[in-house]
């Protein structure tokens, strides 16, 4: 049985990466809803979390898909009420290629999950987090304008355009929107952008999600 008081944390893209660190920090201060298309991913950050004394409820869903998302967030207000927190980690990395030689099942991909559902996410989560809970975007300025970074680029910089439009929007009223920068980190993602790199000098995806959550 879960408290109905307790504090929530809503993190999309949990099961790997950013926002697997982000729940296991989180925990077991908050309850975490998690989201992801990865089972694994989702059952090993459950292992995490219970072994903290935590508690965590797996939502394995695909957040491009409005009614699975939309059940979601009606379940998480009939049974809690609201989130505290709302993290999103979900990306789609695209391939790596020259912008002429964008693919066009990559591109309407990245537009779908990149861009379209974080808006249309933002819609359905606002009113979870009312005027004192905290959104939480990640920008990757480091991309925009790079070689072979078109598609990751222009998706990226379109989903912190809504996420800055946002923020502005509810400076005075609320939620506030927090857009952090993380260093670079050894993920999966960074490894597909640049196979063959030194990962030593990375940082640790778990410092990067306790210096993100303390500038909260």
């Amino acid at each position: 049985m879960t408290d109905p008081n307790e504090p929530v944390a809503l993190i999309t893209g949990a099961s790997r990466g950013l926002g697997f660190a982000m729940a296991e920090a989180l925990a077991p201060d908050y309850h975490i809803v998690a989201v992801a298309r990865t089972v694994g991913g989702l059952e090993d950050l459950d292992d995490r979390i219970k072994a903290k004394g935590g508690a965590a409820t797996l939502a394995p869903m695909d957040i491009t898909q409005d009614a699975a998302m939309q059940h979601l967030c009606r379940s998480i207000h009939e049974r809690w009420g609201g989130v505290r927190l709302w993290i999103h980690t979900a990306f789609h990395d695209t391939q790596l290629s020259p912008v002429d030689h964008i693919d066009a099942k990559d591109w309407d991909k990245a537009i779908a999950l990149n861009v379209r559902a974080t808006g249309i996410m933002i819609t359905y989560v606002a009113p979870l987090l009312g005027r004192d809970g905290t959104a939480v975007f990640f920008d990757d300025p480091s991309t925009s304008g790079a070689k072979f970074f078109g598609a990751y680029g222009a998706t990226k910089a379109a989903q912190i355009a809504q996420a800055r439009s946002w923020q502005a929007e509810t400076a005075k009223n609320g939620p506030r929107v927090h857009i952090a920068t993380p260093n670079p980190m050894p993920t999966a993602l960074r490894a597909r952008f640049y196979p063959g790199e030194d990962r030593s000098p990375l940082a640790d995806p778990h410092n990067e999600a306790a210096r993100i959550l303390a500038e909260l």
